[in-house]
């Protein structure tokens, strides 16, 4: 039976209803760690023989088989029924047995790498080049972190994601020394891909595509358009992983020179692991984003786990967030933090809209996505005389004014009101539209689209311009006509000229770089937003990084737009997500992990977070897409700071039995033989996290938090508390004043958090977030975290 039968089961009758019901799809079951020591083949057994439980031969248990995750993850991933899932789901040691649904990632550094202070060559003697002024003295503390690091040497980046590029500059393994004697991955063949394309930096690459083919059938390269290998057809994989650990590239750019500079990675020195579980959808534009099925993510979690990898970067979400039990990512990095590997996930691309963030696990480093010091700034002229600068990477040029026309004036005839004004495919009149400036604005349809429809109706030039959702960021893209990205603001006095002037026209001057162009960093609009929808009781995103116009490297196979009329091939592209964020935090936390290699995940997430930025380059309150300062549920604790990091004074450690305590208070449970939830469970608010959410409040509560002295060269130290707390509430520490004796000292405190009884709240402020912060400071260290709190 064909999927289209099951969408119309109103044409047909009762007994084909249920022929629907039962339809096989790819389920996920999940047992939690494993039990005792078992070899591979009795794991798989073990798997085996819960199949064919509920399977009619033994034949038929195998052949529904896709994965036995065996090495770390306890579990298998396999066609059922509803009714055979159902059966499973209530047998002895299963956790949780789910559905498989496709996850689809979106776009979800010369430059970045030196706006937060790290700026070296890999071999370079720290006063080997002099400092310009005073402003720069942060590159010198950048330059003694780098060293301290050992710029990632000796760590092991997986990287989750679409591939990799293998002849790209960025991972050469010029001058490398030989592959950590603690690997044990593999560099797997396919098309286009043999063992020669793994190196001394890419030490390993794997590819899983077994859930991919249930769900969309068997592979086809020209359907496809992908690789059945490791290799990266996309370009989303390389720019993840060069972003990460990229080697330093002199004079890279993108279109013929945007961005130009040297390129590197945050740990340029750090090993690459690729495992490639993202794959191109049949017959559809690349633009269009990729798919990740949560069986083969697993599988390629468990096998990273497995091969020895430090780190592992995703830049995958969705923007359905599940329960935890049900997420394979969260599971899988679960797994991973008992190895103490660290796992930093992006919270995807579905802002400024709150409750939309991916990946809200508290074992998961949530990343969001702000911007840089670098524009690429062009010029708009109309034939007022206004002009203004706006950003574009195009290479395409105007050689004199054109007539100006909205968009919503020239479209065909039965275009929706409301698709009006976005350039949809086919939407525009060419007769309308041949030699002219058209007004496109954003909202539905693709960036890049929009601009392939004007030059498909004979545009001469395209203005792209911001919805007020998407207030002031100016992504960046290689249109295919002259193109001009400007603010809501200036949409408006665009649409008051086409509408008082007779003869509009318009002139679009080429971008050029510049640099500490605006106030950086602020908030992108597509950064998605919390409260953690899941349980909020974690405050998410943890932190955010640079994620709008980076340049890193790209794919062969892939055009810089990523649609098939683009015939280009670039080594470098501008690219915008929190997909480019995420591995900016990866890329920092091999450098930590470098430093301290003894720090566990939970003591590198408090590092990273209780170090962070809450203020721009100019020393005022990180901003908001509409212009005010961004709150936690948009940045998290703030803007990275890896060379702060390394010396946080004071971390909020948890292991991993921790974890698996609080996973009590989120129903996740009996993942683990050895840990059994307790009568009495505590809130989800007391898990020792480097940040504090409290919903509902409605009465005094108490969370409690634990501090370990981590000061470098400082074992004796004293801290005072501070707080700044949200309008509607009192908070306060007991004790106010830790004293530490010794690096390693543990340190408990509490902090009371009440409603003011001399504030009336009206029915509007009720249920609305309020924000603020505490800090512990002592002469060297501020260790800030935040706070949101909501009133019942």
């Amino acid at each position: 039976m064909n999927k289209l039968t099951c969408l119309f089961p109103l044409l047909f009758l009762i007994p084909l209803l249920a022929s629907c019901a039962e339809k096989k799809q790819v389920y996920i079951v999940y047992f939690g760690e494993h039990k005792g020591d078992k070899a591979l083949h009795e794991i798989e057994e073990h798997h085996h023989s819960y199949l064919h439980s509920v399977k009619e031969s033994e034949e038929e248990a195998r052949a529904s088989l896709l994965y036995s995750y065996k090495h770390s993850i306890n579990g298998f991933a396999a066609e059922l029924t509803p009714d055979e899932a159902s059966k499973l789901e209530k047998l002895a040691d299963v956790v949780s047995v789910f559905k498989s649904h496709p996850r689809k990632y979106e776009a979800h550094t010369t430059r970045s790498w030196e706006f937060v202070g790290l700026e070296e060559e890999e071999t370079d003697d720290i006063d080997a080049r002099p400092l310009k002024n005073d402003v720069d003295d942060r590159f010198r503390v950048g330059r003694k972190f780098l060293r301290k690091a050992k710029h990632g040497d000796g760590i092991i980046v997986g990287v989750l994601d679409s591939g990799v590029w293998p002849e790209s500059r960025s991972f050469s393994d010029k001058g490398m020394g030989p592959i950590p004697k603690s690997w044990k991955g593999i560099c797997q063949t396919g098309v286009a891909f043999n063992s020669s394309h793994c190196n001394r930096k890419i030490i390993g690459a794997r590819y899983y595509v077994k859930g991919y083919e249930k769900y969309f059938g068997a592979f086809n390269v020209t359907a496809n358009k992908d690789f059945l290998s490791p290799r990266d057809p996309d370009g989303h994989g390389s720019h993840t992983a060069s972003t990460a650990v990229g080697r330093r590239v002199y004079g890279a750019s993108a279109l013929g020179g945007f961005a130009m500079g040297s390129a590197s990675g945050g740990a340029p020195l750090s090993r690459l692991a690729v495992y490639k579980a993202c794959w191109a959808k049949p017959n559809e534009e690349k633009v269009g984003g990729n798919v990740c099925l949560q069986e083969d993510m697993l599988a390629a979690i468990d096998d990273a786990i497995a091969d020895g990898v430090h780190v592992i970067s995703i830049s995958i979400g969705t923007t359905d967030p599940l329960p935890f039990q049900q997420d394979g990512i969260a599971i899988g990095a679960l797994h991973a933090i008992k190895r103490n590997i660290v796992v930093a996930a992006s919270a995807g691309n579905s802002g400024p809209k709150p409750g939309t963030l991916s990946n809200p696990a508290p074992w998961i480093i949530t990343v969001g996505a702000s911007t840089l010091d670098r524009a690429f700034v062009g010029g708009l002229a109309l034939g007022n005389g206004y002009t203004i600068k706006t950003e574009s990477i195009t290479a395409f040029k105007m050689d004199k004014f054109a007539p100006l026309v909205y968009a919503a004036n020239v479209v065909v005839p039965g275009i929706a009101l409301n698709d009006s004004s976005q350039c949809l495919p086919n939407s525009l009149r060419p007769e309308l539209v041949a030699g002219k400036v058209v007004l496109c604005l954003r909202g539905a349809g693709s960036r890049i689209g929009k601009g392939i429809e004007v030059k498909r109706a004979g545009g001469a030039g395209m203005i792209l311009g911001n919805a007020p959702a998407n207030g002031n960021e100016i992504p960046s893209d290689s249109h295919f006509v002259a193109t001009a990205a400007v603010t809501p603001t200036v949409v408006e006095k665009i649409l008051d000229y086409i509408k008082t002037d007779k003869n509009p026209m318009a002139f679009i001057k080429p971008g050029k770089t510049v640099y500490k162009y605006t106030a950086a960093p602020l908030m992108t609009g597509f950064s998605s937003r919390g409260p953690n929808v899941v349980d909020p009781n974690i405050l998410k995103p943890d932190i955010t990084a640079p994620g709008l116009n980076i340049l890193a490297a790209w794919s062969g196979a892939d055009s810089p737009s990523k649609v098939s009329v683009d015939q280009r091939v670039a080594d470098f592209n501008i690219y915008t997500g929190t997909s480019m964020s995420c591995p900016h935090v990866s890329g920092a936390i091999a450098l930590l992990k470098a430093i301290h290699p003894k720090w566990s995940s939970a003591a590198i997430r408090s590092a990273l977070m209780t170090t962070a930025w809450m203020t721009n380059d100019e020393k005022k309150p990180i901003q908001d897409v509409d212009g005010l300062p961004a709150n936690p549920f948009a940045l998290g604790s703030g803007h990275f700071r890896p060379t702060k990091a390394a010396d946080p004074g004071l971390v909020y450690d948890a292991s991993y039995r921790a974890y698996l305590l609080y996973g009590c208070s989120v129903n996740f449970t009996d993942i683990d033989p050895t840990f059994k939830c307790p009568s009495k469970i505590p809130p989800g608010y007391n898990l020792n996290y480097p940040s504090v959410a409290i919903p509902n409040l409605n009465r005094m509560v108490t969370v409690k938090r634990t501090v370990t002295n981590v000061g470098i060269g400082n074992s004796t130290s004293t801290y005072l508390f501070n707080a700044n707390p949200p309008s509607s509430v009192s908070v306060e520490a007991i004790p106010n004043v830790l004293v530490f004796n010794r690096i390693g000292q543990k340190q408990r405190f509490k902090i009371v958090i009440k409603p003011r009884t001399d504030l009336v709240l009206n029915a509007t402020e009720k249920g609305q977030y309020q924000f603020g912060w505490f800090s512990w400071t002592d002469s060297d260290h501020v260790v800030r975290s935040p706070i949101a709190v909501s009133l019942a």
